[in-house]
């Protein structure tokens, strides 16, 4: 498809190939935000939803089961790759939704992002594999013989997305990427109004060719009836109306069979300005800077738009007019295509409708217009004249003041625009109970800003609110310049809300990809949970080189000698003993400074109720323990890079002895790369067999043995 050409009806992708209904179909018509052009008409009249899902079950399931999460992630990172070559023809479509260049970044170089970040923290931060393991074993038996742990598999079904108009690609990429990572198949349903962006994006990623079979399918229009053929082993993920999201949520598949339902729905998301926070301060100016970005950008079509301005009485009237300044300095209203147009339009007629109803509402409870109008706004034109444009979905920035900061329809009702409202909190003393009492009348929302400098304010006020938002951004003069913003989620962390908000929660990193996912408690054998999670747990069988008298082979080699091609989870080694000594302890302490009084003073140390008088250090036996086991010739293992989870257990006096047992615990082959990484248990035990230490040892080794065969 030619993106500069308005295509006449919105195709969707359906089993791999791309379908639209049949000749003369009437449909819904998709229009230019800005001049009211029709571009496309949306329909799936004939559409078989039952055959996408049993698509995505069956084939989207099975390619995906054949890739590991480092694999499905490295095709996130080619598929980003392709996708940041076509933003210019993405760029072109999106400008027709009424889209600003700016707001075109946040939605498609946003999407792009999100693709990015989550291949990158697929490959660190988890296996290899298809399993995750959840948590440390517990031992259920005496003899160790009997263990229990959790993991981590996908779901058997497909993610079902539902995404509101304002970010059709950033809405349907934030969704996949961890669906993607956890091997489960994507359906996507985009809003009517902007869903040919969707297509387009989608269109550009068959075309990359990246993507597995069934992995990705598109429905261009209506979906009412999906939810019929959803079960147990799928989820759906909404982000709308809460209206929607009700009906969705009373669905009987959802109700009784076990649907996974997470939404996204309305928040009437607060700005809270701190009483030190006065004109001529930067925290005052980052605050006008933000609440007027977020009232403009998109149009203040976003979820996470500031909708309440809370700020101390003293300062409301100072705060309406900088914003009002800021307005009139920054914004220019017009169609995106114009050059030097900073706001453009809303997604639709009806949205604009929609939204000065909503204001014509607020004003008649109260609210006094201080900013804008809701006059249709004359603005720059495609052609760069200025004039009012009859079909045009344009509106002007609009600032309400509240006299009565508990209005119900200040923290009850939501104009999806360029709308906020600013209301007034009593802060004597310093005192923002109050600003968190009005903060949380929003009965659930995103997120929340909170601009102050002074610590105990910021404390107040985050513990305060908190419970009542999914994220909360402190702004001051420390981070004002490089804030990702208040109405910006990024892929690290979580979002979403309680209560108005949904109830439901995306991103978040790692936590995303789990939710794709389901954890179950396995119980078994040593051996059984090993075989399972590819990881190796205490008492499972091991091959031990080394010293026979603690159970090595004779014939076993030693594991620094292997490979990953020949090294197998259980391969280990057992060193013999080595003595501690009164001159080893003193000389450690003399050569690194650590001259604390349980090595170097007898009698504090015999005080010490830990410890029977002067004993080793802990480095001095972690630093032994690497000579005890290392196999000092070049081989196959590269470097150490470290160590995790080193715990102290029991203290060697001089006299006593200690050995080493090494055991490959994990074993993490690097796609990209000519070798990988292998997770060592490493336990130090006393002459008594009496365990001393305990702690991962991480090394990086040859795939295979090329570098010294």
């Amino acid at each position: 498809m030619d993106m500069k050409t308005a295509i006449e009806i919105v195709p969707s992708y359906i089993q791999d190939a791309w379908w639209t209904p049949a000749d003369g179909t009437e449909g819904t018509d998709a229009r230019d935000a800005s001049t009211g052009e029709v571009l496309a008409r949306v329909s799936v009249e004939g559409l078989d939803l039952g055959a996408a899902v049993a698509h995505a079950r069956g084939v989207g399931q099975r390619e995906l089961g054949k890739l590991t999460i480092h694999e499905r992630a490295l095709k996130l990172r080619e598929l980003a790759a392709y996708l940041n070559d076509r933003r210019k023809e993405l760029y072109e479509v999106s400008a027709r939704t009424g889209a600003t260049k700016i707001d075109s970044m946040v939605d498609i170089d946003g999407g792009i992002g999100v693709l990015f970040t989550f291949s990158s923290k697929g490959r660190r931060e988890l296996p290899n594999s298809n399993v995750i393991v959840d948590g440390p074993a517990e031992v259920l038996s005496k003899d160790g013989s009997f263990v229990g742990e959790h993991i981590y598999t996908r779901i058997p079904g497909v993610a079902v997305q539902i995404n509101a108009f304002n970010f059709p690609v950033w809405g349907m990429l934030e969704k996949f990427a961890p669906a993607f990572i956890a091997g489960v198949p994507t359906i996507v349903k985009p809003a009517t109004p902007s869903g040919y962006l969707a297509e387009a994006a989608v269109r550009a990623i068959v075309e990359s060719g990246i993507l597995p079979e069934g992995s990705l399918q598109l429905i261009s229009g209506s979906a009412r009836t999906l939810l019929d053929d959803l079960d147990y082993r799928d989820m759906v993920s909404f982000t709308g109306s809460a209206t929607t999201a009700n009906l969705l949520k009373n669905h009987p598949n959802v109700v009784r069979g076990g649907v996974r339902f997470t939404s996204e729905t309305d928040s009437l998301n607060a700005a809270i300005l701190g009483p030190d926070a006065v004109p001529g301060t930067p925290e005052f100016d980052a605050f006008i800077k933000s609440v007027v970005t977020e009232v403009t950008v998109k149009a203040g079509q976003k979820c996470t738009s500031i909708r309440r301005v809370i700020v101390p009485n003293e300062l409301r009237s100072a705060v309406i007019e900088a914003i009002g300044a800021r307005i009139t300095e920054r914004v220019v209203l017009g169609d995106p295509r114009a050059e030097g147009v900073t706001m453009g339009a809303l997604a639709s007629l009806e949205q604009l409708a929609d939204v000065r109803s909503a204001v014509e509402t607020m004003i008649a409870a109260g609210g006094e217009l201080a900013f804008g109008t809701l006059d249709a706004p004359a603005v720059t034109r495609a052609d760069g004249t200025v004039a009012t444009v009859d079909d045009g979905a344009f509106m002007s920035p609009v600032l309400l003041s509240w006299d009565d900061a508990e209005a119900p329809e200040v923290h009850g009702l939501e104009a999806f625009g360029p709308v906020t409202s600013v209301i007034g909190y009593d802060s004597h003393d310093g005192d923002v109970s109050e600003a968190v009492r009005l903060a949380a009348l929003g009965a659930g929302s995103l997120v929340a800003t909170v601009c102050t400098n002074d610590p105990q304010t910021a404390r107040a006020l985050v513990t305060g609110i908190a419970a009542h938002h999914g994220r909360v951004l402190m702004l001051n003069r420390e981070d004002a310049r490089t804030s990702t913003g208040h109405g910006s989620p990024v892929p690290h962390l979580v979002h979403g809300g309680p209560g108005r908000a949904g109830g439901g929660e995306e991103l978040g990193g790692i936590r995303s990809v789990k939710h794709h996912m389901q954890r179950t408690a396995i119980q078994g054998s040593p051996n059984m949970l090993t075989a399972v999670t590819g990881v190796w747990h205490t008492g499972a069988q091991r091959i031990i080189a080394g010293d026979p008298e603690f159970g090595a082979v004779a014939d076993a080699v030693h594991p620094f000698r292997k490979s990953l091609a020949e090294l197998a989870i259980g391969d280990a080694f057992a060193s013999g003993l080595r003595k501690v000594t009164l001159e080893d302890i003193t000389a450690f302490a003399n050569s690194t400074g650590d001259t604390f009084y349980a090595h170097t003073d007898a009698v504090a140390a015999e005080k010490n109720p830990f410890f029977p008088g002067i004993v080793a250090h802990g480095y001095l036996l972690v630093s032994w323990a690497a000579g005890l086991f290392v196999e000092p010739l070049p081989g196959p293992v590269l470097a150490n890079y470290g160590l995790e989870s080193l715990r102290f257990i029991t203290p060697v006096p001089a006299g006593d002895a200690i050995r080493v047992t090494l055991t490959a615990k994990k074993i993490t082959p690097r796609v990209t790369d000519e070798y990988g990484e292998v997770c060592w248990d490493a336990i130090l035990h006393n002459q008594d067999g009496e365990i001393v230490a305990t702690y991962d040892v991480l090394t990086l080794v040859e795939k295979e043995n090329t570098l010294y065969a």
